[in-house]
């Protein structure tokens, strides 16, 4: 059974960082594209940043290009997500997805619980 557990979480400053974690289990981790998104707190969801299976292509949404950066290690079946200089609009929930493919262009077909992110002085 397919099963993605988010990781690190938490408060943080305005301009400081965090860096999530998503251990992904259940599956074949090497062959799958990954993603994560979020949710502010009454808004919709927002789909943040994905890579390639073997890591070769990264993809962000505008929001968060040149702060983020998505990484993963397939030894590990662990995807991260280092957030640095942190705005109070990144605070949300966010969500660790998977690909029913090797690239982001396939849909997403399993999701985390999700770790919340909240960045308030």
């Amino acid at each position: 059974q397919v099963q993605l557990v988010e990781s690190g979480g938490g408060l943080a400053q305005p301009g400081g960082s965090l860096r999530l974690s998503c251990a992904a289990s259940g599956f074949t981790f090497r062959y799958y594209a990954m993603s994560w998104a979020r949710q502010a707190p009454g808004k919709g969801l927002e789909w943040v940043s994905g890579l390639y299976s073997d890591g070769s292509g990264t993809y962000y949404a505008d929001s968060v290009k040149g702060r983020f950066t998505i990484s993963r290690d397939n030894a590990k079946s662990t995807v991260y997500l280092q957030m640095n200089s942190l705005k109070p609009e990144d605070t949300a929930l966010y969500y660790c997805a998977r690909s029913l493919g090797a690239t982001t262009t396939y849909a997403l077909d399993a999701w985390g619980q999700g770790t919340l992110v909240t960045i308030s002085s």
